[in-house]
């Protein structure tokens, strides 16, 4: 039941277009594993261990919103199956090949590689495509995910979990330590095989009477299917054993996968319905005349949301995990197309631009590319400078406009009058705190007569 709340929470916050759920789950996302590691928070990373050190991986079948999705889909592959799993010995090669690149991207900077691994980044991608289907990129990569995803649960529940996922093999080496798990009663076992058919991440060899716990995500299948006393989860950290079973053991019946099941699909019913609300918003011009639509200009250094430090920290901190992408209400930041940069996000003013009073992407990011800003501190932080190119402005040619001077938040652009007598727009770099107003108000199309262009290190 925790599982199923933590992931329609996730799901919910992803889903999050008004905010309103940010103040009260945001808190989630700042949990997930590798945004702490990202965000160097320390009590988050402290707490993830030593919850590993004690109970073994929770966190991959709680917390974790890829991992519960996992076994949503395994539920439908394994209904009405009489003995749906059997051991399977740990691919060694793979997990620990797979996990040796990931740290090798992290340490040379391959975001790429680094994004499309990461469990919390790849379930915003998922949830991102629904909402964000005009991002090509993204849906490419979010339905190739979801196949894999799909195909190795339903035929091995978590494959994926124990084979390819970084964050399950780190949390692995801390595991096979745990203080509490369970544990097989050689001489009470009949050899009956079911804990073993009922184990979805294929852990438990009845024939040896032993358990992966590396890979075990305590699921607590297997205590509900032993009838013979046999299993039991307990202390077993050394060769201590508690005289009577913990209150954990006696909560875990036979019962909780149907209920598990009942509450995943309420669960994805409650999220089916957000998505089909959203997806009935429609954005008018609220004009007769046919506009043509903007198109990016190219940036000389690309900019990077308030409350980020710089260029090269926010990239070298963001997951891509969308949150910021689904939280932005003006449509400024979208995920990223570039090699280098591949599904980070990156701003831009075709749609909208970054209000002074909108802080809400710096208040939901978990790993800490955007720092938490208020609103008077984010008026002060200068992200880009605005450009103005003469030989396609409007007021450049003689024609009435000054859309970009009128709707500068900052005043930063002052209309002045050159001997000639022409009047043009001039930007004061120093005042101007890069919100793309200027670009995303300019009326020439496609592109706009003014670009912002991002600074490398932002002024404060």
């Amino acid at each position: 039941m925790f599982a199923v709340l933590f992931w329609t929470g996730i799901t919910l916050l992803l889903l999050d277009f008004t905010g309103v759920l940010q103040a009260y789950l945001g808190w989630m996302a700042k949990i997930q594993f590798l945004p702490a590691v990202m965000a160097v928070n320390v009590g988050v990373i402290v707490g993830l261990c030593l919850l590993t050190l004690l109970f073994g991986r929770l966190y991959c079948s709680v917390i974790c919103p890829l991992g519960v999705l996992q076994d949503g889909i395994s539920h439908i592959g394994t209904f009405k199956k009489r003995n749906p799993y059997k051991y399977r010995r740990e691919i060694k090669w793979l997990r620990y090949g797979v996990w040796a690149l990931f740290v090798l991207a992290i340490i040379l900077g391959i975001h790429a590689f680094v994004v499309i691994l990461a469990p919390y980044s790849a379930y915003g991608r998922m949830v991102s495509a629904v909402l964000n289907h005009n991002s090509q990129p993204v849906m490419i990569v979010a339905a190739v995910t979801l196949l894999v995803l799909v195909a190795l649960s339903l035929r091995g529940g978590r494959t994926y979990c124990n084979t390819i996922c970084p964050v399950g093999t780190t949390l692995s080496f801390l595991s096979r330590f745990a203080m509490f798990r369970p544990v097989i009663d050689a001489e009470k076992c009949k050899n009956c095989h079911k804990c073993e058919h009922a184990c979805k991440a294929q852990c438990i060899s009845v024939d040896e009477h032993k358990i992966d716990y590396s890979r075990c995500v305590d699921c607590f299948n297997c205590l509900g299917e032993c009838k013979f006393d046999a299993l039991k989860y307990k202390y077993s950290w050394g060769n201590a054993v508690p005289a009577s079973p913990t209150p954990l053991q006696n909560n875990v019946s036979s019962e909780t996968e149907p209920n598990g099941r009942r509450a995943f699909i309420a669960g994805t019913a409650l999220v089916a319905g957000s998505v089909a609300l959203k997806a009935q918003e429609r954005k008018v011009d609220g004009g007769l005349a046919e506009v043509l639509p903007k198109r990016a200009p190219e940036r000389e250094t690309p900019l990077t949301p308030p409350g980020s430090k710089s260029v090269k920290d926010f990239y070298s901190r963001c997951t891509a995990c969308q949150l910021c992408v689904t939280e932005c209400p003006n449509d400024v930041l979208r995920p990223g197309t570039s090699l280098e940069r591949f599904m980070q996000p990156e701003m831009g003013f075709e749609h909208g631009f970054c209000r002074p009073e909108c802080t809400r992407c710096s208040q939901v990011c978990p790993s800490g590319a955007i720092r938490s800003i208020g609103k008077e501190e984010k008026t002060q932080y200068h992200v880009g400078t605005a450009r103005v190119n003469l030989n396609m402005c409007l007021q450049a040619k003689g024609e009435k406009c000054g859309n970009c001077a009128v709707k500068c938040p900052s005043g930063a652009i002052q209309m002045v009058e050159k001997a000639d007598g022409v009047t043009i727009p001039v930007v004061a770099e120093e005042i101007c705190i890069g919100c793309g107003a200027c670009e995303y108000l300019c009326p020439v199309r496609p592109v706009s007569a003014i670009t912002v262009n991002g600074r490398e290190e932002h002024l404060l």
